[in-house]
């Protein structure tokens, strides 16, 4: 027999975040959407299930660190051949590949786990404001990183039917 109450299909529904990186403090912001890709921000989470979201951050060239770390971070990587040790400082990693900025700063936010990687594979960084055929996905679009107190999944799927088949957007509501 079943232990689920109600509708769960819903709530392990994947909902698309937007994130603004405009003058936003690297960690910070590396830090809110670790929690939206693990799921935490959800009543449902569970360690141990895969139950974030997706999250979509524009504009990382504009991205900013504070204090001295503009000139003092080191990105490195290792070929392993010997003496094969490559690093980059900051500024030359900001000109040439900033999305990866933003990549490694939120990986080290998630869990080391098997579940690291898929977490991963649902955040899509884009040095400009063109995001493509993903902008059609956005449900939520935060700009501080954090999620609305208003924020209720059951009225953001009644105003809009795409997430769910129709078959199910008739049904009443349970209650317990």
């Amino acid at each position: 027999m079943s232990q689920a109450v109600g509708n769960t299909a819903l709530a392990y529904a994947r909902v698309w975040h937007q994130v603004d990186a405009t003058d936003r403090i690297l960690g910070k912001l590396a830090e809110r959407i670790a929690l939206v890709l693990m799921g935490k921000h959800k009543p449902i989470y569970n360690p141990s299930v895969d139950c974030g979201d997706y999250v979509i951050v524009t504009h990382c060239k504009r991205i900013r660190v504070s204090g001295r770390k503009e000139q003092e971070i080191l990105y490195r990587k290792h070929t392993m051949f010997p003496g094969g040790l490559q690093e980059t400082p900051y500024r030359d990693m900001m000109v040439k590949k900033p999305e990866e900025i933003i990549r490694q700063a939120v990986s080290g936010m998630l869990p080391k786990n098997k579940l690291r990687d898929r977490r991963m594979e649902r955040l899509r960084i884009f040095p400009g404001e063109h995001s493509g055929i993903l902008n059609a996905n956005v449900m939520r679009s935060w700009q501080d990183g954090t999620l609305p107190q208003d924020w209720n999944p059951t009225e953001l799927v009644a105003q809009v039917p795409r997430i769910l088949p129709a078959k199910y957007r008739d049904r009443p509501q349970h209650t317990l």
